[in-house]
């Protein structure tokens, strides 16, 4: 029997409005032939010294007790943001906050947090909770990103409520995106998340 369509062949849809959907995330990823599947992703890990890495788990740390988390800002500017400062500093790469794209009605919004390198890039997505909505956001934010770089066959995100982070991944040659089902804690993983958004960027075009 034929699913039912959900979305509305001349409605607009923004990246924000995937969230708010009463939808699972298979059937939406379903209106843009894509699959979806949980399974332990092997993320690739930088195997350059990066150095601070112990001072930002300190910081994160310290500033914890001081500071009430109950919004998606300020999990952004205690959380996030030094995290992802760290590694645009050391892949030399700008960090771009807010960036807008459109690839059609469908597909249009702006992407929380954005990083490029000559070799790969990454989405992120950040929210105040609901990490399952928010990977769902994520998801069609990726597909949106493969239609414009279409040498890349494989592309890597994450969604983050702060504290928390988990990966996700577009493969273009199977249509299906991963959701990891393994995750990164702050401050206790931040040396590792960091190696590892390093190691994203790094790794060479596929």
């Amino acid at each position: 029997m034929p699913r039912p369509k959900i979305l509305q062949e001349n409605a607009n849809y923004t990246f924000r409005s995937y969230f708010e959907l009463p939808y699972d995330t298979d059937e939406i990823l379903a209106e843009f032939g894509y699959s979806f599947t949980q399974s332990r992703l092997k993320l690739p890990i930088t195997s350059h010294q990066v150095d601070n890495l112990a001072k930002l788990r300190e910081s994160l740390e310290e500033s914890i007790p001081y500071v009430t988390l109950s919004s998606e800002a300020a999990k952004r500017e205690i959380f996030i943001a030094p995290v992802l400062i760290r590694v645009a500093i050391f892949c030399k790469q700008l960090l771009r906050i807010e960036y807008p794209i459109k690839v059609s009605n469908w597909l249009q919004g702006n992407l929380d947090y954005f990083i490029q390198s000559e070799h790969n890039l990454i989405v992120i997505e950040a929210k105040r909770d609901d990490l399952t909505r928010g990977f769902t956001q994520l998801a069609v934010e990726l597909i949106a990103v493969s239609m414009l770089y279409e040498e890349l066959n494989f592309i890597y995100g994450a969604v983050t409520i702060g504290n928390l982070w988990i990966f996700g991944t577009l493969d273009r040659n199977s249509h299906l995106i991963t959701r990891d089902i393994s995750s990164y804690a702050l401050p206790d993983d931040a040396e590792e998340l960091v190696k590892t958004l390093i190691g994203i960027l790094e790794q060479s075009r596929s």
